[in-house]
């Protein structure tokens, strides 16, 4: 019998890829936030405040969290099957107490005190 584990990925291609632009978007705000500071301590420079540190770059960045929190979210189109292991002579799926460890069904446990 051939008792080799499938393993696969938490999200598809896509999810990954939406999460990367995500974290792209992200790393641009925080970027377009950068600078604006003085050279001389003694003077005070107003270019912190001005319209790209102020409300260009704080909305960049809650674009980009917006954009991975969607990537987590998306779901993939496909249902989700059971993985079983199969007898690698045969083909047959194997038996129900033969599947993976997180695809047994959960039972229900009552606290019953024993007289």
């Amino acid at each position: 019998m051939n008792n080799e584990i499938k393993t696969s990925f938490l999200f598809e291609k896509v999810n990954y890829r939406i999460l990367l632009i995500g974290i792209g978007v992200i790393a641009l705000g925080f970027i377009l936030m950068a600078g604006g500071g003085s050279d001389d301590p003694n003077v005070f420079s107003d270019a912190i405040f001005n319209f790209r540190r102020i409300r260009l770059a704080p909305t960049v960045v809650l674009i980009g969290f917006g954009i991975t929190i969607y990537a987590i979210l998306k779901n993939s189109g496909t249902a989700a099957i059971a993985i079983e292991k199969e007898d690698s002579k045969a083909g047959a799926p194997a038996k129900p107490s033969d599947r993976l460890v997180e695809e047994q069904p959960i039972k229900n446990f009552t606290n019953k005190k024993k007289k």
